[in-house]
């Protein structure tokens, strides 16, 4: 999307023509979203709120979800809307185009023709072969972008399939209830690490406890890291975007079984301050050396979690 602040990196349809490639795909994405609900493990697909505005049948609200969407577009209509004369017209755009009110070409990329980009960046006419626009069809401008891009938001021709695969797998009127807000954090999970949650759901194997002084040390360091260093820590351990931040254990008690990738395992390691922390994903584990000091686990910490995606790291 072209969006910014906090929706800035989150996604949105890509406005095609689908074949049958594609309604399998979109069905198996409904699957997906599904799954997570049902699972209770989180999937951290981020698309913005008109997504699931549509999943759940609502119509989008369309001035402020084009804002969130694409501020771009959203800040272009705006202006337009807020010319009052011709004269503020034509002013505006000779600083872009000196030639668009002559019978001269217009400047390469002047964006005051009937043409306008598509959210995956294609040139899509809006009336037969472009036309510039003039203060007599502006309006007739601003309402085919402001309909080009209500299509696109809305996706109509993609929603239902993924609707269908969702509903294979969750029924979908119980949904409904839910506000767009509501089912993201559903199916998506809350992207704040709490560190609390974590800490109660930590088991220590054989050989460690948790009044070491290396263990104080990993909690004192991973409680001052902020949300981005919490994540890639998260990442590194059970290599997931998300975790989930409520256990049937907190209802039926310890014994309860608990939800995957829970419980979070510190395991000892070989070695003091000359080795590097390890860990086991698939089982969520943390292999930690008894460093000296807490200077020392908050540099092997940055380091691990820092190194995660580099494929000489091992």
């Amino acid at each position: 999307s072209a969006s910014a602040g906090e929706n800035k990196g989150k996604f949105l349809l890509a406005p095609k023509n689908i074949d049958y490639h594609d309604e399998a795909l979109l069905l198996f994405f409904g699957n997906l979203l599904g799954v997570a609900m049902r699972s209770d493990v989180p999937f951290a697909v981020d698309c913005l709120r008109p997504f699931w505005t549509r999943i759940l049948g609502e119509q989008i609200d369309f001035d402020t979800d084009l804002r969130q969407s694409d501020i771009i577009t959203y800040n272009f209509l705006k202006g337009l809307n807020s010319i009052t004369s011709e004269a503020e017209f034509k002013e505006l755009v000779s600083k872009m185009c000196p030639t668009h009110f002559s019978n001269e070409e217009c400047c390469p990329g002047c964006p005051y023709k009937f043409s306008y980009s598509s959210l995956d960046g294609r040139d899509v006419e809006l009336r037969a072969g472009s036309p510039r626009i003039t203060w007599s069809n502006l309006s007739q401008f601003i309402e085919c972008t402001r309909e080009l891009r209500n299509c696109e938001l809305s996706a109509e021709n993609m929603i239902p399939l993924i609707q269908c695969g969702l509903e294979a797998v969750v029924p979908l009127e119980p949904l409904r209830l839910m506000g767009p807000d509501d089912l993201q954090l559903r199916i998506c999970g809350q992207q704040n690490i709490d560190i609390g949650f974590i800490k109660l759901h930590t088991i220590y194997q054989v050989g460690i406890s948790q009044s070491d002084k290396h263990i104080e040390y990993f909690w004192n360091v991973v409680e001052s890291l902020s949300q981005e260093d919490l994540r890639k820590l998260i990442k590194f351990a059970c290599n997931q975007e998300r975790i989930p931040f409520s256990c049937p254990c907190q209802e039926s008690g310890p014994e309860a079984s608990h939800v995957p990738p829970y419980p979070m395992k510190i395991a000892p390691a070989e070695g003091r301050d000359d080795r590097l922390i390890r860990s086991e994903t698939c089982m969520f584990m943390i292999k930690l050396p008894q460093y000296s000091s807490e200077a020392v686990m908050r540099e092997r910490i940055l380091q691990a979690i820092n190194c995660r995606d580099d494929p000489l790291s091992g």
